[in-house]
């Protein structure tokens, strides 16, 4: 089992999954903060170099995580929480913010399967500017501060016979927006958080690497503009429930481990290219499309004088 590869997108989990002998990783700065109102907890971890990248799996950058354990539930006022704060970290982290920037949001993902559509379900509830202000100008909002907004569902290659960065680089490279906000479902480690989590992070996006689908990266370097992703993790490796269950079972039993280990990676190799997701992941990715859309357009919103 220590061949075991965990699978996720998250920089939190990568950094958790670290052997406790590397502890003190130089090149990654974990900062932790706890909002007893909202019951949120804000992780962040900045990867600063190369070695620490390596071995995190993740690019260098800025991973902010905001853990909710019950975002979940049906709690409108919750969620108007969780969206004002994801709004003000969208904020902290989107250059040129006070400066009217042209802003592309792009859903990725497969709207035909529901674990995978989050990206299309965010973009289709967006306020979407761009086309207002090219036409009338700021006067068509009766706003002196008016940020340039436009959408963006590439789709998936099964469908487009592209790569969803070849559409976003040539949209990109015709309509020359400021800054590139992905929003994309991403892969946990952990099924407690499973649409309870959201990571931001100004590193960009490489699609479908938690689930072993590598696609084309969508970044700085690929885009040559700035590239903000948003993502919510929304299935398992099954292969990761059965190792975190065997651990448990097996606990101070190191030896009784050893003995079947074998046998336990033939039987991971026999759903390595499993997920899972919850039973209720329709109205999740529903309900948590909707907080994430009302966060970008909060922190996108019009200000008047």
């Amino acid at each position: 089992m220590g061949s075991f590869k965990i699978r996720t997108d998250l920089a939190l989990e990568a950094r958790e999954s670290v052997e406790e002998g590397a502890e003190e990783l130089r090149g990654v700065i974990v900062e932790e903060d706890y909002h007893e109102d909202s019951e949120v907890r804000i992780t962040r971890v900045v990867i600063e170099s190369k070695n620490s990248a390596k071995v995190l799996g993740k690019p260098i950058g800025t991973y902010l995580t905001l853990e909710a354990p019950a975002m979940i539930l049906p709690d409108e006022d919750y969620h108007k929480e969780i969206s004002g704060e994801l709004a003000k970290q969208l904020r902290s982290v989107i250059p040129g913010i006070d400066k009217e920037p042209s802003v592309m949001v792009v859903g990725l993902g497969n709207r035909d399967v529901t674990a995978d559509s989050l990206g299309p379900n965010v973009v289709d509830n967006l306020v979407i500017t761009r086309h207002m202000v090219k036409e009338f100008g700021k006067a068509a909002y009766n706003q002196s501060h008016v940020p340039v907004i436009s959408a963006l569902i590439p789709g998936v290659m099964a469908k487009t016979g592209m790569e969803s960065a070849e559409i976003i680089k040539g949209v990109v490279e015709k309509t020359k927006p400021d800054v590139v906000l992905v929003v994309d479902a991403l892969a946990a480690r952990s099924t407690k958080r499973l649409n309870r989590t959201i990571q931001i992070t100004n590193a960009g996006i490489h699609p479908g690497s938690g689930v072993g689908n590598y696609r084309n990266s969508i970044t700085k370097e690929s885009l040559g503009v700035p590239v903000i992703a948003v993502g919510v993790p929304t299935v398992v490796d099954a292969a990761t429930i059965v190792n975190d269950v065997f651990r448990k079972m097996f606990a101070g039993m190191e030896s009784e481990l050893r003995e079947i280990q074998e046998e336990i990676q033939v039987s991971m190799g026999e759903i390595y290219n499993m997920y899972v997701t919850g039973k209720d992941v329709d109205y999740e990715i529903k309900q948590i499309s909707h907080i994430i859309c009302d966060a970008i357009n909060e922190a996108l919103e019009l200000q008047s004088e």
